[in-house]
């Protein structure tokens, strides 16, 4: 029996707010299922809201497939940008003039104070903190201006922040439905900035801002924001505003307990399409990420999560991200299938007609029958491929197993660089990779070819990459710098 429904008198609403920087994380299909699961529980409203203030990494495409991404999963929203709803814009882009409406009433307050510090003297003022082992924070220097000495700075454009005033006495305490109380000392809590020099409001401000105005009733988020959450209920206080409740789920980790990051497992949900990981499985995979049925079955649907769902039954220990039991459960889905839905599965994910016609320029002058086709294209599909590790070597002319992974790590960790995942600007990239570190293309890219395919003659290696995608091109230069590593 379920012992924590919320009392009908009150209209539960729940959000996700993602950032559309980048590729769909499966961290954010994990929170946003235990959102969805406590709303329709409870026959609240489930709100996507796109935090999209980083004016410099956001971009349409990242939130496109955050979208696509979700809706494949089987995560539907009640209320968003693609939608709309009574609390729109859920951009917070679009939203901006609200926060500055909002970050003005704090100045009249007094809760908050105009910041003037360089970026020199707030690096100087780390590097002094470092020296002496004391915490890292703003020392409060421009807390105390005069009104004359603020107008002055205004009046001659000198940029500016605001921020947060915090108290330097006392205790904040935080209120978490899985933790208890978690207390704070607030001369250690930093004063935070609010609205940054562009005048574009940071993820503090903007958060507290959009829940309250949204009528959020329950925050619940990955255990990373619990120390941000001092600063948001100061900003409640300073309000005047009753904070939601807050639940701060575990973090996916990684086999060895640190968090689950894209170096060490990929976080994509395109990965996870690409390689044909069901939406199915997935969703019960991350329901069982810290939570369990009261019958400690570990194959259930989402219906049923919902029915049985309480978190009492939410584990903190640190859920494990295995991709192996991944793989076990999704196999048991699989099998579930009949044969016609198998055949339609494996062609709507697998072969739909945009990768067919993706692929079949790249191996259509190399065919002499159709009988042909499997083979030259095999590397296309699944999350790994084999390699000879004296094949790439030999590609490498020389060079050592170690320095050849060496450079494969260096080119992985520029792959954020690669802002539109298009044949021009991974060619570019590339080459300016290869001229940046003195390695000559034509050996590079032989060894990529390798890696990424398996084989020394494939098709074009860029336009492969182009139609592997970012994330399946990221696992194989991983597992090549793994196996390469061992040599």
């Amino acid at each position: 029996m379920n012992c924590w429904k919320v009392n009908s008198v009150m209209s539960v609403r729940v959000r996700i707010a993602p950032s559309p920087t980048g590729d769909p994380h499966v961290g954010t299909a994990y929170i946003a299922l235990f959102n969805y699961v406590f709303a329709r529980q409870n026959n609240g409203k489930f709100i996507l809201r796109i935090e999209d203030t980083d004016r410099e990494r956001s971009t349409k495409e990242s939130e496109g497939a955050i979208f696509r991404a979700l809706r494949w999963a089987g995560i539907e929203w009640d209320e968003g940008p693609d939608i709309g709803g009574k609390y729109a814009p859920y951009r917070q882009s679009e939203r901006v003039e609200i926060y500055r409406k909002h970050a003005a009433e704090l100045l009249e307050r007094g809760a908050a104070y105009y910041c003037f510090c360089t970026p020199q003297r707030l690096d100087e003022l780390r590097e002094e903190q470092k020296r002496n082992k004391l915490p890292p924070g703003y020392d409060g220097k421009c807390l105390n201006l005069k009104p004359d000495e603020i107008n002055e700075q205004i009046a001659n454009g000198v940029p500016r922040v605001i921020r947060l005033k915090m108290p330097d006495e006392g205790e904040t305490v935080v209120k978490d439905r899985l933790r208890g109380e978690i207390r704070y000392q607030n001369s250690l809590i930093d004063f935070q900035v609010l609205v940054k020099s562009d005048g574009f409001p940071t993820y503090h401000l903007a958060n507290v801002v959009d829940d309250h105005l949204m009528e959020i009733t329950h925050v619940i988020r990955a255990e990373e924001w619990i120390n941000s959450t001092p600063k948001h209920l100061a900003l409640y206080e300073a309000f005047g505003w009753r904070p939601p409740e807050f639940i701060h789920m575990p973090l996916l980790r990684n086999k060895d307990k640190s968090k689950i990051s894209k170096r060490k497992n990929p976080v994509s949900l395109d990965f996870y399409r690409s390689i044909g990981i069901l939406p199915e499985a997935l969703l019960n995979f991350l329901a069982l990420m810290g939570w369990s049925m009261p019958d400690e079955r570990e194959e259930f649907s989402l219906a049923e999560m919902v029915n049985e769902f309480t978190f009492d039954r939410i584990s903190l220990g640190g859920p494990v991200f295995d991709l192996e039991k991944l793989f076990w459960l999704n196999g048991l889905y699989i099998r579930k299938l009949d044969n016609p839905e198998l055949l339609k599965r494996l062609k709507s994910e697998l072969f739909n007609d945009d990768m067919m016609l993706k692929i079949i320029p790249l191996v259509r002058e190399r065919m002499r029958a159709l009988g042909e086709f499997p083979d030259a294209t095999s590397f296309y599909f699944g999350s790994e491929v084999a390699f000879q590790v004296e094949d790439v070597l030999k590609a490498a002319k020389g060079r050592t197993a170690a320095a050849v992974a060496a450079d494969l790590k260096k080119y992985l960790e520029e792959f954020d660089d690669v802002k539109c995942w298009e044949l021009k600007e991974i060619e570019e990239h590339l080459r300016s990779f290869c001229e940046r570190n003195g390695l000559k293309t034509g050996d590079f890219f032989m060894v990529l070819r390798i890696i990424l395919t398996g084989r020394r003659t494939s098709p074009p290696l860029i336009e492969s990459m182009e139609v592997l995608g970012r994330t399946m091109a990221v696992q194989r230069i991983r597992k090549g710098i793994e196996i390469l590593a061992r040599k």
